[in-house]
């Protein structure tokens, strides 16, 4: 059987908490913690459990303090540029704050989505050409160096592998013949 968690918040006061925390401007999650006498920790997992519960009903995922910002979806990244557009600069910082993101993240993600993914520049192609020349040419030399220490190593185990009289010169071969010489009997 299943442990009911232990909660002594009544569910209207979960609502008006929740309701509170959407719509706290400027306030950050502690101070209304505290202002409602209550465990940031606790009010942090409703906010949460509420979003992923809306994201779910409306079929997508949810934006409100959902982990990392850095792990976003692109969609959640697409909403919150739409979202944060055009607020003025105590505005954002309210929004950033309640979402967990920093303006910095947001201009990235703008730049991010603003760039063109090919490159159109005759520049880019003319580099990329440049760069596979310079790549096949490393191949080659690549190539070139190990037909060489493939040779080298064959050269030096030959040499390990002969006997050292083979090296040498026969005494049969460097000696002439002496002539025969006739005795008297």
């Amino acid at each position: 059987m299943p442990r009911k968690p232990h909660s002594h918040h009544s569910p209207e006061f979960k609502e008006q908490a929740l309701l509170k925390a959407r719509h706290r401007g400027a306030h950050s999650l502690l101070s209304l913690a505290s202002e409602l006498n209550m465990s940031p920790g606790t009010l942090k997992r409703w906010v949460l459990d509420s979003g992923k519960a809306a994201g779910q009903a409306r079929g997508e995922p949810s934006l409100a303090l959902d982990g990392l910002a850095m792990a976003w979806s692109p969609l959640q990244r697409l909403t919150a540029l739409q979202e944060s557009y055009g607020l003025s600069d105590a505005a954002l910082g309210a929004w950033c704050r309640e979402r967990g993101v920093f303006e910095h993240q947001l201009t990235q993600w703008r730049e991010n989505f603003c760039t063109p993914i090919t490159p159109a520049s005759r520049e880019a192609s003319g580099a990329f050409r440049e760069l596979q020349r310079q790549h096949d040419q490393l191949q080659r030399e690549l190539r070139r160096n190990e037909k060489a220490l493939a040779e080298v190593a064959a050269l030096l185990v030959l040499q390990k592998n002969l006997p050292r009289r083979c090296w040498r010169a026969r005494t049969n071969d460097v000696r002439p013949a002496a002539p025969k010489v006739a005795w008297p009997d």
